[in-house]
């Protein structure tokens, strides 16, 4: 059984924004407070994240996560890579190197972002990884099948991941490719970046372009996430979806 928490489900400045005025930073429904996005997978006693923003540390906290395996990277944006020296303690307990996966330009991004942990002469009590450059190719990795995906997010090509044949999740898209969409097609369950109502936005999918999605792949549940402000109170835009598309939320866990 494939189990999915999501950690956070909010855009690249979270809910409640700094210094905003919009109403819905100041909702008392806790669906409406929103960490950076990213799930944890589990399945056999093996852990591995999607992404690791910088509220990584609180989130792991939160979800009393105690083993970490390893992270795979949509893209190398700061809100899904920047909370990478928060996994230190995993790696001091385990005692080995935490495995990374993800694109060319993400692991290049990385190294270039967190260059104290991958230079010859290392600060002592520095992170220490694995670094896995990947490509279209599926892989196995602690017991989890990995298929990364191709997505657009405006003009950068990202990745999104379908996991164990039944999952697919997608973040930060505008544009995904046919053959996207026949590889993730009638999936269990499909997460899919939902950024607001309008106006459209060049590099994320608004309300109505995620629910044409969903009608076009035919998920048996489908589950939005990567929400702004803009979108509106989780309740009321709950009430407005139909039966089998639901907002995600902070701490939400399913089941496949």
């Amino acid at each position: 059984m494939l189990k999915i928490q999501f950690l956070g489900t909010g855009t690249s400045q979270g809910i409640p924004v700094i210094a905003s005025k919009h109403p819905v930073n100041f909702s008392k429904d806790p669906k409406d407070k929103r960490l950076r996005s990213s799930v944890l997978l589990s399945k056999n006693g093996k852990n591995l994240n999607i992404d690791c923003g910088p509220d990584f540390r609180y989130q792991m906290l939160r979800a009393n996560v105690q083993t970490l395996e390893g992270i795979i990277f949509t893209h190398e944006h700061n809100d899904h890579v920047i909370g990478l020296d928060e996994t230190r303690p995993y790696i001091h307990f385990s005692q080995k190197p935490l495995d990374l996966f993800g694109n060319e330009n993400t692991i290049r991004e990385i190294k270039n972002r967190f260059a104290y942990a991958f230079g010859e002469n290392k600060y002592p009590g520095s992170p220490t990884f694995d670094v896995h450059t990947i490509d279209k190719t599926a892989f196995e990795f602690a017991g989890f099948k990995i298929q990364p995906i191709d997505v657009m997010h405006g003009n950068l090509g990202i990745y999104g991941y379908l996991i164990d044949d039944k999952f697919a999740y997608i973040t930060d898209a505008s544009y995904l490719p046919e053959e996207t969409l026949e590889k993730i097609m009638n999936v269990d369950v499909l997460v899919l970046n939902t950024l607001r109502k309008s106006p459209k936005h060049h590099s994320h999918f608004t309300l109505q372009e995620a629910i044409e999605i969903v009608h076009r792949v035919k998920p048996q549940k489908a589950y939005f996430t990567h929400i702004s402000v803009e979108l509106g109170f989780h309740e009321e835009v709950q009430s407005e979806l139909p039966e089998n598309i639901f907002l995600a939320y902070d701490g939400l866990e399913i089941e496949i």
